[in-house]
């Protein structure tokens, strides 16, 4: 029912009630349908961070590629799941293409 919910305030361009859906979405632990430029929201490093966390590397092994601290790592990431709409790193695998 929320999903349809969502679907109608993106129809209608109701911003406000969109974030609002989608926040109850992510509480639930349901990803919300990514569109194709939500990754183009992020920052270039942010990008590449959530790239190798979706093929599964983890925060220590994407901090030694990067020249990162992991935690530097994991403030990337914790940033970048509200722009992508998302509750934690589980569902980074479904939003980014494999290459």
């Amino acid at each position: 029912m929320l999903t349809d919910a969502l679907e109608t305030f993106r129809r209608l361009r109701a911003l406000p009630w969109c974030r609002r859906a989608e926040a109850e979405l992510r509480a639930c632990g349901v990803a919300t349908v990514l569109k194709p430029d939500k990754l183009a929201g992020l920052t270039t490093q942010q990008r590449e961070i959530v790239t190798l966390a979706a093929r599964g590397l983890t925060n220590g092994e994407i901090a030694d590629r990067l020249f990162l601290s992991p935690r530097t790592v994991a403030s990337h990431l914790y940033r970048s799941y509200p722009k992508l709409g998302v509750a934690g790193r589980h569902q980074l695998r479904d939003l980014v293409p494999e290459r």
